[in-house]
C-alpha cells in the first residue's frame, strides 16, 4: 500500500514537471504558437469577350492562375469567356456596377465613352502588338484620364497593325471604294476616309457577317484570321501597315472590391498585372504570326501595297488624325499634345 502511494505521488510530480517544461516564460510566445486563423478566400469573377479557346482568353487564365499562386490561393478567380457574364460592349459598366469583379474588353466598343484613350486607336502606323501594348500603358500612365477613375485599371493591351481583310482582292483605293467594311471606333472613320462604308460590329459577329455577305471585308489584326476563324470567310489581306491602327483593350477591376482586399493581395495584383503588359504584347505578336500562317494555309493571299498606293492611303487617312485633334481641342483637351505623345511612345518602343 505504501509503495502504491509513493508511485501515485511520483506520477503527479512528473505530470506537473512536464507541463511546466512545456510552457514558455513569455506568454506572448505561447499565444503565437496557437494556430493562426485561416484567411477567407477572396472569390472573384472575370468577364472576357474572347471565346474560350482564344489565345487572349488563355492569357487571361494564366494571369489569374499566377495571382492565385502568388497569394497562396487566398484568391480564386473564375473566368467567364465569350461574353457569358457581360457582353463586350457592357463589360466596362458591368465592372463598375459589380456584375463582374474584373473585366476585359475594348474601349472602342463604347465609342465616345473614352475620348482620351481613343487616341491610342488612331492609324499611327503601329508596327507590332508589343509596341501597341507598351504605348497604350505608357499613354495611360502619363495622362491618367479621368474617364477611367471609376475602376481600378490593372493593365491595358493592344493588337498589332490593323489590316484590311476582304472577300475580293484590294490593291488600290479605287478597289476599296463603296465596299461595306466592318470596323469599330476610330477605324470606322478610317474606313470612311478611304472611300468605303463602315459597318460597326464586334468581332464575335464578324464571321457570320462575312460569311453571309453582310460585309465585304473587315479591318482587324492578323490574329483574327485564326483566333476568330475569319480566314475561312475572306480570300485576301491588304497589308497597309503604314497606316496600321490598333485597338486598345482594358483589364479593369471593380474599385470597391479592389480597395477591400488586403494590401499584400493588392500588391500581388499590381505586380502580376505589370508583368502581364509585356506578356500580353508577346501574345499579340505570336497570334499575328499564327494568323499569317493560318490564312496562307487556306490559300488566301496577302497583297503588299505599292509605294505609290501607300502614299495615297496615308494621305487619305490624314484628316482622321487632324479631326481627332480638333475635336479634343474643342472639348478642353490638348489634342496635338496627345498625338505627339503617341508618336513619341511609338518611336521609343519600336527601337
Amino acid at each position: 500500500m505504501k509503495k502504491s502511494m509513493i508511485r501515485f505521488f511520483a506520477g503527479i510530480c512528473l505530470v506537473i514537471f512536464a507541463a511546466a517544461c512545456g510552457q514558455s516564460d513569455d506568454p506572448a510566445t505561447d499565444a503565437g504558437q496557437a494556430a493562426a486563423p485561416e484567411r477567407e478566400v477572396i472569390e472573384l469573377n472575370y468577364s472576357i469577350f474572347f471565346p474560350p479557346a482564344h489565345v487572349h482568353n488563355k492569357g487571361a487564365e494564366a494571369w489569374a492562375r499566377e495571382i492565385e499562386s502568388r497569394t497562396d490561393n487566398a484568391v480564386k478567380i473564375n473566368i467567364y469567356p465569350g461574353g457569358t457574364l457581360t457582353g463586350a460592349a457592357e463589360c466596362y459598366d458591368g465592372v463598375v456596377k459589380g456584375i463582374s469583379d474584373i473585366g476585359m474588353s475594348v474601349f472602342a466598343y463604347t465609342r465616345g465613352r473614352f475620348p482620351v484613350m481613343e487616341a491610342v486607336d488612331l492609324p499611327m502606323g503601329y508596327p507590332s502588338g508589343m509596341t501597341a501594348t507598351m504605348v497604350a500603358n505608357d499613354f495611360y500612365k502619363e495622362l491618367k484620364p479621368e474617364e477611367l477613375d471609376d475602376v481600378k485599371v490593372l493593365y491595358l493591351h493592344a493588337h498589332g497593325p490593323g489590316l484590311l481583310h476582304t472577300k475580293r482582292p484590294v490593291e488600290t483605293l479605287d478597289d476599296l471604294k463603296g465596299m461595306q467594311i466592318r470596323s469599330t471606333g476610330l477605324s470606322a472613320k478610317m474606313v470612311s476616309a478611304l472611300g468605303a462604308t463602315p459597318v460597326a460590329m464586334p468581332q464575335g459577329d464578324t464571321y457570320e457577317a462575312l460569311q453571309k455577305g453582310v460585309v465585304e471585308g473587315t479591318f482587324a489584326p492578323m490574329e483574327t484570321l485564326k483566333g476568330w476563324r475569319q480566314g475561312e470567310v475572306i480570300n485576301s489581306t491588304t497589308d497597309c501597315n503604314e497606316i496600321g491602327y490598333t485597338t486598345a483593350m482594358f483589364v479593369v477591376m471593380n474599385k470597391d472590391k479592389f480597395n477591400r482586399m488586403p494590401e499584400d493581395v493588392q500588391r500581388v495584383f499590381m505586380e502580376v498585372s505589370e508583368q502581364w503588359i509585356e506578356e500580353h504584347g508577346r501574345i499579340w505578336d505570336e497570334a499575328d504570326e499564327d494568323g499569317v500562317e493560318y490564312t496562307l494555309g487556306l490559300d488566301n493571299q496577302i497583297i503588299e501595297l505599292s509605294a505609290e498606293q501607300n502614299d495615297l492611303w496615308k494621305k487619305a487617312i490624314g484628316p482622321v488624325i487632324n479631326e481627332y485633334i480638333e475635336a479634343m481641342d474643342q472639348n478642353g483637351f490638348e489634342g496635338k499634345k496627345m498625338v505627339d505623345l503617341l508618336q513619341e511612345l511609338i518611336d521609343r518602343h519600336s527601337n
